[in-house]
């Protein structure tokens, strides 16, 4: 990620904090590298388990240029797609996560690994967002593969 692009995902980020130069203070002075930031306002986050995101991601890539951002976690347990606000309230899922208004969501500096946290799509300039339909596509897909693989 060059400078600029890096630049530009900061920006689109700390846009949702509460107070943007408070965050990119945490991301610069935080030696977890780390800041809180709210969603539900750009974007939400769906948050599948290890074992189902990444097959998820795979074939999403698969099926558009970029998907939104995407996050892993600790040990890769989880990841968090990046998907519109207002997706986390409607979504209807086993073992899916939600964080929309009124939840904060830990997240790594545009391009480092910080915390245990890190990107594996970064924000782009765009604002680009992972399509909840496409996501779900994907996820049935990783899942119908899981099950087969499991009967073999």
């Amino acid at each position: 990620m060059s400078g600029s692009e890096a630049k530009t995902a900061v920006e689109w980020l700390v846009s949702v904090a509460p107070d943007p130069d408070a965050c990119r203070w945490e991301w610069e002075r935080n030696p977890l590298g780390i800041a809180l930031l709210p969603a539900g306002r750009r974007w939400d986050v769906l948050i599948l388990p290890g074992e189902l995101g990444y097959p998820t991601l795979d074939i999403l890539t698969r099926l558009v240029d970029r998907p939104g951002p995407v996050l892993a976690d600790f040990g890769d347990a989880r990841l968090g797609f990046f998907v519109p606000p207002g997706t986390a309230a409607r979504w209807i899922g086993t073992g899916v996560r939600g964080a929309g208004r009124g939840t904060w969501i830990v997240v790594p500096y545009p391009g480092r690994a910080a915390g245990g946290v890190r990107w594996l799509v970064l924000p782009d300039a765009a604002g680009t967002l992972t399509d909840p339909s496409l996501l779900e596509l994907s996820m049935h897909e990783a899942a119908a593969n899981s099950a087969r693989e499991g009967d073999e």
